[in-house]
């Protein structure tokens, strides 16, 4: 069962930068697809990016531009750098691993962004 741990969440002023970090508990991590999702409060979970085949990325539109998904496989760690943040990012993050089937195996337990005006 592959664990994934969000971090790098936290407060931060619209326009600054954050880099979320998902750390995976197994090995294969590193031939899965991998996600970051979003949930603001009382909003359903949406999809923010997308990383498969070792470099192919796909991004929510509202992110596009702004935001960068990449892993580090030596790590079991895969990355959201995002920057030029606004108030209506604040949400809780979560990454996701394992495409199968149309759904994802796993999923991490989030972490917070807020970002304040």
């Amino acid at each position: 069962q592959v664990q994934l741990v969000e971090s790098g969440g936290g407060l931060v002023q619209a326009g600054g930068s954050l880099r979320l970090s998902c750390r995976a508990s197994e090995l294969a991590f590193s031939s899965d697809s991998v996600a970051w999702f979003r949930q603001a409060p009382g909003k359903e979970r949406e999809f923010v990016a997308r990383m498969w085949g070792g470099s192919t990325t796909h991004y929510a539109d509202s992110v596009r531009g702004r935001s960068t998904i990449s892993r580090d496989n030596a790590k079991n760690t895969v990355y959201l750098q995002m920057n030029s943040l606004k108030p209506e990012d604040t949400a809780v993050y979560y990454c996701a691993a394992g495409w199968t089937g149309g759904s994802w195996s796993h999923w991490g337990q989030g972490t917070q962004v807020t970002v304040s005006s």
